[in-house]
């Protein structure tokens, strides 16, 4: 692996770099994979993104991405980064590259929004993945819950609360 060079999603081209990651990642963690590229496209380059990607190249070929969106935390006094993906190649896996991707988050993103903190969310079967988020200082938030309203109870929720 060369030297790595960190590019956000501004084109048709990396928003195929990035789904291709995300689709591999959804592989590997065994989910569904719903967001299609258009999905994508919307909340990248909408009126009001919702999401913002990155990507990690090394010689042009693809090594890293990751998919994060703003949050804003009253309990924090500030804004901060939800990193949703983080999809590193089996190939560059093992040599710092995701922690260098997660650290090139945190300063577009201390740019971007002011950030100053970091979230994400870890599958409890993913033990490697935890084991190197606990290395770089993440720490499992125990007093909380993870929830979430599915896409139909979301609608149900619109359509029955008026």
């Amino acid at each position: 692996m060369g030297k790595i060079e960190f590019r956000p999603v501004e084109s048709a081209d990396d928003l195929d770099l990035l789904d291709e990651a995300l689709r591999a990642l959804s592989v590997e963690l065994g989910d569904e994979h719903l967001a299609d590229k258009g999905a994508l496209r919307g909340g990248i380059f909408g009126p009001v993104p919702s999401a913002y990607g990155l990507l990690a190249l090394s010689g042009g070929k693809l090594m890293g991405a990751a998919l994060f969106s703003p949050v804003f935390s009253t309990a924090r006094g500030a804004a901060g980064v939800y990193v949703s993906d983080l999809w590193i190649a089996e190939a560059a896996r093992g040599r710092k590259l995701g922690a260098g991707v997660l650290a090139e988050v945190a300063k577009r993103t201390g740019l971007l929004w002011g950030s100053k903190w970091m979230t994400l969310a870890v599958y409890a079967h993913s033990t490697a993945s935890r084991r190197f988020y606990t290395r770089l200082g993440f720490e499992a938030q125990n007093n909380a819950t993870t929830m979430r309203l599915s896409r139909d109870a979301m609608q149900r929720l619109m359509r029955n609360v008026q």
